[in-house]
């Protein structure tokens, strides 16, 4: 248990800004998923839709710090390359 008002104030500081990743992975992780269903569908112009729309929110991901640059980049570039091949 924390035993100093510091340490108090990161335990809040920290729940607050995981409630916002959360949400944030959330919006991630739901885009990335459009793509994928219009790509199983077989559906081209609804995936390459829904890449334009995830691009923006995967690249929003990087600058809020949830995970690497070369990760999201290589999340696009596999879901590019999947579109593509339709």
């Amino acid at each position: 248990m924390a035993n100093t008002p510091q340490a108090r104030k990161r335990i809040r500081r920290n729940n607050r800004r995981a409630a916002f990743n959360r949400n944030r992975m959330s919006q991630v992780r739901t885009s990335i998923k459009k793509v994928e269903t219009a790509i199983e569908a077989g559906d081209k112009k609804a995936a390459n839709e829904a890449l334009s729309a995830a691009q923006p929110e995967i690249m929003r991901g990087v600058n809020k710090g949830l995970f690497h640059k070369n990760m999201a980049s290589r999340k696009i570039s596999r879901l590019s390359k999947r579109i593509a091949a339709l």
